[in-house]
């Protein structure tokens, strides 16, 4: 009787103890979901468009809207670099020297000439003065007045010439120290200190700091849909950046470009931040109409910020049955823009993150904004 007592005993204090276990459980999980449901992060869910703006696509580089390359009219030796690549240069700074001994000994001669032509001139002005008092007090032929006169006319000529001869070995003197003809930064550096300068040899380029615009080939065949203002969608890879820019200038002619017509599109201001010369771009120029895209099979088409980039592969995240988000891996095809198209990885009318209050990753919990 004692032991049947005590094995009831038993049980119900081990129903008691699980009861409690139980009721601790389930409180822990509710104050989980609760805690979960607070910190979940706020996104904006979309689906796939097929529907694209029409325009002409096409592929362009990134280059500074103003670029020189220094080089020197003269033949010497390169006595001294005073800048190097990345340097930032103001308009008229010195840049480099080439050897410029023999032009100083030409300007010394043209000094020694100058000298001798003033002499000369001096003396025939003297004559010049003295036979024309002489003529008037009728002393004097009318031809040596003449003579005196064409001898006076000669010595002011040869002094102009020498005047010009040395203006000419000053200019030459000007190509021996090369300066920056506009503020910017060096951008290549193709010659050393002690190299032979060679005229029209480039030694420096320089490249207008922050000014930038990208250049790029059309086709005959699209060239005549394209006008000087329209607006343009240009997408940089490298940086994951897509702006707007607008078409400045189109060459009219494709004589030296190998039949392809090069444009050029501006990039504004506030949108230079992080571009590099040479990038390259995706361009998509906007003609007026917005018709549905060229019919593509199973177009899906979703915006590039929601693109997640890692290593050498490519996802987007949807949002799970347990509203979590989940990393999808997606193969991207055409851009069209500041869209890209989806191959693989995501149907037509499947939902996806756009956009999130916070940073994204596997299992986290997200509610959709409203």
């Amino acid at each position: 009787m004692s032991t049947t007592i005590n094995t009831k005993r038993t049980l119900h204090l081990f129903t008691g103890i699980g009861l409690l276990i139980l009721s601790a459980c389930s409180g822990k999980e509710k104050n989980e979901t609760t805690a979960n449901t607070d910190a979940a992060i706020t996104v904006k869910v979309s689906t796939p468009s097929g529907d694209v703006q029409q325009g002409v696509n096409v592929s362009g580089q990134i280059e500074a809207a103003q670029s020189a390359n220094i080089s020197t009219r003269v033949m010497g030796y390169i006595t001294m670099l005073k800048v190097k690549v990345g340097d930032h240069v103001s308009k008229g700074q010195l840049l480099a020297t080439i050897s410029n001994q023999d032009m100083l000994a030409k300007r010394a001669q043209a000094d020694a000439v100058i000298a001798e032509a003033q002499a000369s001139l001096n003396s025939a002005q003297k004559d010049f003065d003295r036979f024309t008092a002489l003529y008037k007090q009728q002393s004097a032929t009318a031809k040596e007045l003449d003579n005196v006169t064409l001898q006076y006319n000669a010595a002011k000529a040869r002094m102009e010439g020498a005047k010009q001869m040395r203006n000419e070995v000053n200019a030459m003197l000007g190509y021996t120290s090369l300066t920056a003809p506009f503020a910017g930064i060096v951008t290549q550096k193709l010659a050393d200190a002690g190299s032979m300068a060679s005229p029209g040899m480039p030694i420096l380029t320089v490249e207008q700091n922050g000014s930038y615009q990208v250049s790029a080939a059309v086709p005959e065949n699209t060239i005549n849909q394209i006008h000087q203002g329209t607006e343009a969608i240009v997408t940089i890879n490298a940086i994951d950046k897509t702006l707007k820019g607008t078409v400045s200038q189109i060459n009219q002619s494709s004589q030296y470009t190998g039949g392809q017509y090069i444009i050029k599109v501006s990039i504004p201001d506030k949108d230079k931040a992080g571009l590099y010369a040479g990038m390259y771009a995706n361009i998509v120029i906007a003609l007026k109409e917005t018709v549905a895209a060229k019919p593509l099979i199973n177009s899906v088409l979703v915006p590039l910020s929601s693109i997640e980039h890692k290593d050498q592969l490519t996802g987007l995240y949807t949002v799970g049955s347990n509203n979590t988000a989940l990393l999808r891996w997606v193969r991207l095809g055409k851009i069209f823009g500041d869209k890209v198209e989806v191959l693989t990885g995501l149907e037509k009318n499947e939902p996806f993150i756009v956009s999130a209050e916070g940073k994204l990753y596997n299992g986290v919990p997200v509610k959709e904004t409203k």
